[in-house]
């Protein structure tokens, strides 16, 4: 039945002419059926590019700083590349002639663990702080104030004593409100952030963003365990993610769906790529998904009535070898007609319409 396979080509060439690229026509199937989406925090639903908004040195010296810049400098995570650029700006620190690094640890969902000229640096939120045994003392600023404006936390320690703490913001993506109102609109019923930051910055952005849950402090794993929980419950569950640390979610997920300038494997284990990560594509990619799904339906409802009116036809004596003939080859003119419609539909704030 030729009906099914070019409405899934033309699907899939509209996604791709908006920004959309799905890995076959079974993932359209698939986003058709989500109810529920997941997101990733940082990089998904904000900017990836983050900065210290604040910072308190618990010390006098600036060395923390020099073998703070060393060991973020050998990590990919968005929260490294702040705190490197903070030190060169804030603390005029020469960024080409920092200490040697001699071993690093990167610890999925907590930090980092590096030996910088014979100092132990770990690296990360409260968890790591937590695993290496290092009392937590906020000094003299209230860090729960920067938890409540949506900061990200992250802890510094050297030797074993905390030494920096930094308040690390990363602002929403500007579509990102609108991209989730309309996802509400088009019939997803239930939307969630997870994030490995603290509990408090969590529910601040999920407060600006009103979002059904969210939750924090969570490793890679928990986050693929939070989405089989929901699909015990019967949820078609999403998740859009964009690093490394979110593989195990992706790959849990009924679609993973990873932003298109995320890292090599996300993009590779993903069902779908929303090109230049633009947040605002993922309504669009589950409307042309929907309407994707009601032209193969059509088509196989104009395929079925074919068939029906030929073996009427036969039995009444009206339709013979060459009239067969033509009737069928004229169904499929008109299945391959109604595939085309889909490439002629336009997008109006996410949702597909006819021309």
């Amino acid at each position: 039945m030729i009906g099914v396979p070019v409405s899934n080509v033309a699907g899939i060439g509209l996604g791709a002419r908006h920004g959309v690229l799905a890995k076959g026509a079974q993932m359209l199937q698939s986003l058709s059926e989500v109810d529920t989406v997941v997101f990733d925090k940082t990089g998904t639903l904000t900017t990836g590019h983050p900065a210290v908004v604040h910072a308190q040195t618990l010390s006098e010296d600036v060395l923390a700083w020099h073998l703070a810049a060393s060991a973020e400098r050998e990590s990919s995570h968005p929260l490294a590349a702040a705190i490197v650029e903070y030190a060169r700006t804030t603390h005029s620190i020469d960024i080409a002639n920092l200490p040697a690094v001699s071993e690093t640890h990167v610890i999925a969902g907590k930090g980092i663990v590096a030996s910088v000229e014979g100092h132990h640096v770990a690296i990360g939120n409260e968890a790591l702080l937590a695993a290496e045994n290092i009392a937590l003392t906020t000094g003299d600023n209230d860090t729960n104030e920067w938890k409540h404006q949506g900061l990200s936390l992250v802890y510094v320690a050297v030797d074993g004593q905390l030494r920096i703490i930094a308040g690390i913001g990363d602002a929403l993506r500007p579509t990102t409100i609108t991209a989730l109102s309309q996802l509400r609109e088009r019939g997803i019923k239930h939307l969630v952030m997870l994030s490995g930051d603290g509990q408090a910055t969590v529910d601040a952005i999920a407060g600006e963003l009103g979002l059904d849950e969210a939750h924090g402090g969570l490793l890679p794993q928990d986050k693929a365990d939070f989405i089989k929980q929901l699909q015990t419950q019967g949820r078609k569950v999403a998740f859009v993610g964009d690093g490394i640390n979110d593989s195990p979610a992706l790959v849990a997920a009924d679609l993973g769906i990873a932003m298109g300038n995320g890292t090599a494997t996300a993009v590779e284990i993903s069902d779908v790529v929303l090109l230049n990560s633009d947040i605002s594509k993922l309504p669009t990619a589950y409307s042309i998904a929907r309407s994707t799904v009601a032209n193969t339906r059509e088509n196989i409802g104009i395929a079925l009535a074919t068939v029906l009116f030929l073996f009427i036809g036969l039995f009444a004596g009206f339709i013979y070898m060459a009239s067969g003939m033509l009737v069928h080859e004229a169904s499929i003119l008109i299945v391959v007609v109604n595939a085309l419609r889909l490439l002629r539909k336009k997008l109006d704030g996410g949702q597909v319409r006819k021309n």
